[in-house]
């Protein structure tokens, strides 16, 4: 027997501790625990600080309470460098004082849904915790321009700050971050609708390296903020905007004359976009690889012939509610060198002109992994089973509304129920 409650196990003959240490380190939070309860000298191993560098408590307990976490920091101390409390809605501001006070070393920090937290927080980790670089602050509604300011002065590392649903933030925060979190490389911003176009200048003018910006539902955002970010942030590769309603043209010209390495766009319920903005777009911007263009209503073929010519890498286009969509334009894209190779998946939910035809186009995809034709009336079964007989790999996702018959019309008819099918 290797393991035994006496610590003089074999296991602990043999190898030295150094090396015990290292075996421990690849263990989860959930094995470490099990093991602390084996015998005092595992017990020993499994709680030393070096083993507890990375805490992810939401496949453990997100129910925690404050002193699990305050416990958490005393046991690891400088060692610990990731911590994600996601979901931990018990968790407040006098927790994460002590922690950050006992962790000066986090790195990570993920503090998605903690609703209870203040700007007393921010205060706490702006003082203590210098070498933060990655922080989530998710639908931590209290947070306001304040966290924003502190967090400028004393986490200059930042690299990555998610703000979404943070609805109390307003430019003069955005400002404050930007002046002193000049690295910024990924910000989130969803749900913070009290945003404007001079948030964005405030980001042009300070955060260079900018690589990824959401913005989604910052309904408040115009052409001239989405222009004055693409000035400033020239290495830009991921940019969500749906939700801005109020864009134009205008911004897929600044994005395509100003961020060639763009790779992902979101702009879904973007309704003023064109054809004409499109193929700008895609014939500056080669290394697209997922789109998401959801009503869209005003694009047609030809916005899906430029993607097939000049967007070799694409590999995620969302085209639902796109109504001017036929099956030429998947024709468009089945014979490009994406359709071919790269597409993975494929949207058009209530694309009303998709017809079966369009499935057949399809058949030449032989790297497609899921297909969304949800409410595409013109679509059948047979037309579905026909296209998983050639590519039996593909999740398909329909939904077939119910149907009345000719013969039903008049009463005495029995409405035919066409349900949904994943195939």
């Amino acid at each position: 027997m290797v393991f035994s409650n006496n610590d003089e196990g074999l296991i602990n003959k043999k190898l030295p501790k150094e090396l015990l240490l290292r075996i421990f380190s690849f263990l989860d939070i959930v094995t470490l625990c099990r093991c602390a309860q084996i015998s005092k000298a595992w017990n020993i191993l499994a709680l030393d600080g070096s083993n507890w560098q990375r805490i992810d408590l939401f496949n453990f307990q997100t129910d925690v309470e404050g002193r699990v976490v305050e416990n958490i920091s005393k046991r690891c101390g400088g060692f610990l460098r990731k911590l994600s409390l996601r979901g931990c809605i018990g968790v407040g501001d006098s927790s994460l004082k002590t922690f950050a006070q006992n962790c000066r070393n986090i790195e990570h920090l993920n503090l998605n849904g903690c609703t209870k937290i203040t700007d007393s927080t921010c205060y706490s980790l702006s003082r203590f915790c210098s070498k933060l670089k990655h922080l989530d602050l998710t639908s931590c509604v209290s947070i306001t321009n304040s966290s924003l300011k502190g967090i400028s002065e004393g986490c200059r590392s930042l690299e990555y700050l998610n703000l979404s649903w943070c609805d109390q933030i307003t430019k003069d925060g955005i400002e404050a971050l930007v002046r002193g979190c000049r690295g910024l490389k990924a910000l989130l911003l969803r749900g913070c609708t009290q945003l404007e176009d001079e948030a964005l200048k405030h980001i042009q003018n300070y955060c260079h390296e900018l690589v990824s910006l959401n913005l989604q539902s910052c309904s408040r955002v115009t052409d001239e903020g989405v222009v004055q970010i693409c000035r400033g942030c020239p290495r830009l590769q991921a940019l969500c905007l749906s939700g801005c309603g109020n864009l134009t043209d205008a911004s897929l010209t600044a994005l395509a004359l100003n961020c060639p390495r763009l790779q992902i766009l979101e702009a879904a319920r973007c309704s003023h976009l064109t054809d004409a903005g499109f193929t700008l777009l895609a014939r500056n911007c080669h290394d697209l690889e997922k789109m998401d263009l959801e009503e869209c209503i005003l694009i047609t073929d030809s916005t899906l012939s430029q993607l097939s010519i000049h967007c070799p890498r694409l590999q995620a286009l969302s085209l639902s509610h796109c109504e001017l969509i036929t099956d030429d334009g998947i024709l468009h894209l089945s014979n490009s060198a994406c359709g071919h190779e790269r597409l993975r998946v494929l949207e058009l939910d209530n694309c009303l002109l998709i017809t079966d035809v369009a499935l057949e186009h399809l058949e030449h995809c032989r790297g497609l992994e899921r297909l969304e034709l949800y409410d595409c009336q013109q679509v059948t079964r047979a037309g579905i089973k026909r296209m998983r007989a050639q590519l039996p790999h593909v999740k398909v996702h329909a939904y077939f509304a119910p149907v009345t018959p000719p013969s039903a019309v008049g009463g005495g008819g029995q409405r035919l129920c066409r349900c949904c099918v994943i195939l």
